[in-house]
């Protein structure tokens, strides 16, 4: 959604007054007063404002409208002006809409903010007498808490969906610094690109080239180095990998090196870690060997004496001589539970609370062709004997260490149920026969045996070589990705299926095909369904379920989001509001919805092949979108209970509600979600009825999710630019007052006394 403009000025902004928590004395007022005039007599106009005031009583708070700011400077107008105190006369809140043609200095707009904030200020005493508001709309919440008329919400509602875009695995979670480590992402005819690895010192000096010399069979290119000089300029030369755009080396942490390298002669090489002009060396270790004449497997640990977030790994040498290096790997030893991953991206997923984990993909699973698609069997076992493969549909190389294994070991680490997305015979541009099929189905039954077979199993043993010797829970398995139309589904998905059935029968069976509107022409246990599109449509989704037939499989939504690039840009408040009323939708029809989740979930910010995404990052930083936050909402719904709830107001149709029980260990809530997805401020009448306790005020809080522009996005300069704001609300009770501001989220946590028997039932 664009924003508002008027008469050929500027985009509509909303500025909040927060940080004043008594009225200040006028003395201060003259004096912001006297600064704003002084900076407006240069341009042009000096004349002291006035208003014209009314109050209104809203929400359980003393409120002023300001309904006109007359002679104002010409750069600043004003259409609403809004100020509540509650009972102690503290300053709640202060909202300014308006337009600006953008003429005025930033020092001189923001100037003029304050002074017109603190001329509010001066106008609220005790005296202001109760009027009508006339901007603000009126809506009555009922929520029916009854025992006897709630619901159970699935235990799986919200979780996680990952794809491998955007560097989200490689170069993202995935902790792994060289990128292309075993010089197989330029293909198998040699000599082949070795991007993004470089040489350092000149042709006269080195010469590399790759050749198919390596121990590894299924991995057979390997690097030959070839040193000509016995005194080597600048004292020595090599190769450098830079990793996914520069790595993060930070004081005094360890990263493990590990490679395999040959030669006929001794070699003396030093593995070191620069920064990204070689210039600042930050660790370094020598590696001196007399006996290489056969591969040989080097592994040491590089202390770092300093932080450089563009750093790059060296391998240097002074000596002649030739030198095979290959499989060069450098992890952080602080990964996440020592698995691999990035710890601070897990720590993010980890605060969503997610109840499932959906791999690898999405697209990535399909392919362009099926010769690029995703093939877990080369995704398992020692990382230097996977060969990797190009994503052709996001078109990036990767090594495959966050293999099909390391999928599984995720979902465990998050609690979460994987749900594994395996490839369906089916890419983009071909399709295997279904009389020729059986072999894929064979490999499908073979990749649910090494997760779920016994450590005496011939692939469950492999895992258990692998360190996992307890069996991954996998119960849910989803055949193809966005595959339904292409011709050749309905026969693969049913091979697929009888296969599994048989030989699986509780596994949950997902099939591509939208049942939502009409039934299958095929059993499954979920049907798989995406929706992408503009802020508007999404939020009018809440709606869609509600006329679903509760008969057949249930719904899983395992891919949603705004993604219209004016609505959601790199991630706006917009889109992540649209989003929770329609997750708010799902919840309500969560007797056949039984799960969801956003897509897509990472982004490299400097790979940003799909806008927008929950979570941000580069090599040493990280933030969420408003999307992200959005969800934080949401991670107690997961077997919680819900209730009936209904709005009453003639704004309605701007309003999106739900209200559900869940419980923090002993302590229990009433949450009572609420997106204002509308431009006027609502005075909001909460009655809640059938509570089986009282409603504990001081443990109850309030959380809103908004800011001051519709299109507002956080980045790494301002990363918590639109966050959930957390307060206490002290005028917790079963019937209450609240105020809704315009386009934003709230969350109302009541604090409930003790249940007794009803917190055991959840």
């Amino acid at each position: 959604m664009k924003a508002a403009t008027t008469r050929g000025e500027g985009p509509a902004t909303v500025v909040r007054c927060v940080g004043f928590t008594q009225y200040p004395p006028p003395a201060v007022a003259r004096k912001e007063m006297g600064r704003v005039a002084a900076r407006v007599r240069q341009r042009g106009e000096a004349e002291k404002p006035s208003a014209y005031l009314g109050s209104a009583s809203c929400a359980g708070l003393r409120c002023l409208r300001l309904s006109r700011l007359r002679r104002l400077p010409h750069e600043l107008r004003l259409d609403l002006v809004l100020a509540c105190v509650d009972a102690s006369g503290q300053l709640v809140a202060v909202d300014l809409r308006g337009w600006s043609k953008g003429t005025m200095g930033t020092d001189d707009a923001a100037t003029c903010r304050t002074v017109l904030c603190t001329l509010l200020l001066l106008t609220l005493s005790c005296d202001c007498l109760a009027a009508d508001l006339d901007l603000a709309k009126t809506a009555v919440l009922e929520v029916n808490t009854s025992w006897v008329v709630a619901r159970k919400i699935p235990q799986t509602l919200f979780g996680l969906f990952f794809e491998e875009i955007n560097h989200a695995g490689a170069g993202g979670i995935w902790a792994e610094l060289v990128s292309n480590r075993g010089f197989e992402a330029g293909g198998l005819n040699t000599p082949s690109n070795i991007d993004p690895w470089s040489i350092i010192g000149d042709e006269s000096s080195i010469y590399v080239q790759t050749e198919r010399a390596s121990c590894f069979s299924k991995n057979i290119i390997a690097l030959r180095m070839e040193v000509h000089c016995d005194e080597c300029p600048a004292g020595s030369v090599g190769i450098y990998n830079p990793g996914f755009w520069g790595m993060n080396i930070e004081e005094g942490k360890t990263y493990n090196l590990l490679m395999y390298i040959r030669s006929m002669e001794p070699v003396e090489l030093t593995a070191s870690l620069t920064c990204f002009d070689g210039l600042q060396n930050i660790a370094s270790a020598d590696i001196v060997d007399n006996n290489v004449s056969d591969w040989r497997k080097i592994e040491l640990q590089l202390f770092a004496r300093g932080t450089c977030r563009t750093s790059r790994f060296e391998l240097t040498t002074s000596k002649r001589g030739v030198i095979w290096i290959d499989q060069v790997s450098l992890m952080p030893s602080d990964t996440y539970k020592g698995h691999g991953f990035r710890k601070e991206l897990i720590h993010m997923l980890m605060d969503l609370r997610p109840k499932f984990l959906r791999f690898p993909g999405g697209c990535f699973v399909e392919g362009e062709w099926l010769r690029n698609a995703f093939r877990w069997r080369e995704t398992i076992g020692p990382w230097e004997e996977r060969p990797g493969h190009y994503g052709d549909v996001w078109k990036y190389w990767t090594d495959d260490g966050l293999g099909y294994y390391e999928f599984l070991q995720l979902a465990e680490d998050l609690g979460a149920e994987p749900i594994w997305v395996f490839n369906a015979g089916i890419s983009h541009n071909d399709e295997v026969d279904t009389t020729t099929l059986a072999p894929f189905v064979e490999d499908v039954l073979n990749s649910i045996e090494f997760a779920r077979g016994s450590s005496e199993s011939t692939w469950g043993s492999i895992r258990a070589a692998m360190g996992h010797s307890k069996r991954f829970p996998l119960k849910y398995v989803a055949i193809g990705n966005e595959d339904c139309e292409k011709q050749l589904y309905q026969g693969n998905y049913l091979m697929f299926y009888n296969a599994i059935r048989e030989a699986y029968p509780d596994i949950q069976i997902i099939s591509n095909c939208d049942g939502s509107s009409k039934p299958l022409h095929h059993p499954a246990d979920l049907y798989d369904f995406h929706v992408y599109s503009n802020a508007t449509f999404i939020f009018l989704m809440k709606d869609k379920f509600t006329r679903t037939s509760r008969k057949g499989p249930k719904v899983f939504v395992s891919e949603y989001a705004v993604n219209d690039a004016t609505d959601a840009g790199n991630g706006s408040l917009l889109a992540s509001l649209a989003e929770a009323g329609f997750l708010i939708g799902l919840e309500k029809n969560s007797d056949i919805v039984h799960m969801a989740s956003y897509a897509p979930l990472f982004v490299n910010d400097n790979d940003r092949s799909w806008n927008p995404d929950a979570i941000v990052f580069n090599s040493w930083q990280q933030y969420g979108t408003p999307s992200y936050w959005m969800q934080t909402f949401f991670r107690e719904s997961s077997g919680s209970v819900i209730h009936p709830v209904r709005i009453t107001s003639s704004y309605s149709s701007s309003l999106e509600a739900s209200a559900i029980t869940w419980k923090d260990n002993e302590d229990m809530f009433l949450r009572i979600k609420i997106v204002n997805f509308g431009s006027h401020t609502v005075n909001l009448t909460i009655s809640a009825t059938g509570l089986q306790a009282g409603v504990d005020t001081a443990r109850s809080t309030v959380t809103v999710l908004t800011s001051s522009d519709l299109l507002d996005e956080n980045s790494f300069s301002d990363p918590n630019k639109v966050v959930p704001v957390r307060s206490g609300l002290p005028g917790a009770a079963e019937k209450m007052q609240a105020l809704l501001v315009p386009y934003s989220l709230t969350s109302f946590d009541l604090a409930l006394d003790q249940y007794g028997g009803l917190v055991a039932e959840m």
